[in-house]
């Protein structure tokens, strides 16, 4: 694919992602109480999940922060650790919901957050990504060192 398809990919992944997170984010930092919905889950839902309510707040707090992380320009390492919370967050949601015995339907939220997610984070352009710490990648060679004994002293040259 283009660099332009790549970008294209990113920016709607990314942007649904945000009105995703911050929506949800918004609901749950005001204690939304949603009677009967349990996915995403305002007071009934979380208390359905055997979670308690002031977990809303901790989710909201985070959730609406993760996307300012990711929409800012810069701060790469801050950008990953907001992708690993939502990927954490939206897997710990689906796996909520399949312990409490909740109907499939009730995942796809989480689910289709979750997969925005890994696309954006897969299609995130090079100056959001962290610049590795070793330079030489997988596979490549070392710089060749010679070593030669000569008695009891090692000789090192490059």
């Amino acid at each position: 694919m283009t660099t332009k398809t790549n970008k294209i990919i990113y920016w709607i992944a990314t942007l649904w992602l945000a009105s995703g997170m911050l929506s949800t984010g918004a609901l749950q930092l005001f204690k939304a109480k949603a009677e009967g919905a349990l996915a995403p889950p305002g007071v009934y839902g979380i208390t359905h999940l055997g979670y308690p309510v002031y977990f809303l707040t901790i989710l909201g707090i985070w959730k609406i922060l993760g996307v300012v992380a990711l929409l800012i320009p810069k701060f790469p390492l801050l950008k990953e650790w907001a992708y690993a919370g939502f990927f954490f967050v939206m897997s710990g949601a689906i796996f909520s919901h399949i312990a409490s015995g909740d109907p499939m339907k009730e995942n796809i939220p989480a689910l289709l957050l979750l997969i925005l997610t890994v696309i954006s984070w897969y299609f995130r352009p090079t100056d959001r990504k962290i610049i590795a710490v070793n330079q030489y990648g997988h596979r490549q060679e070392f710089p060749k060192i010679a070593t030669e004994k000569h008695g009891d002293q090692v000789a090192v040259g490059a």
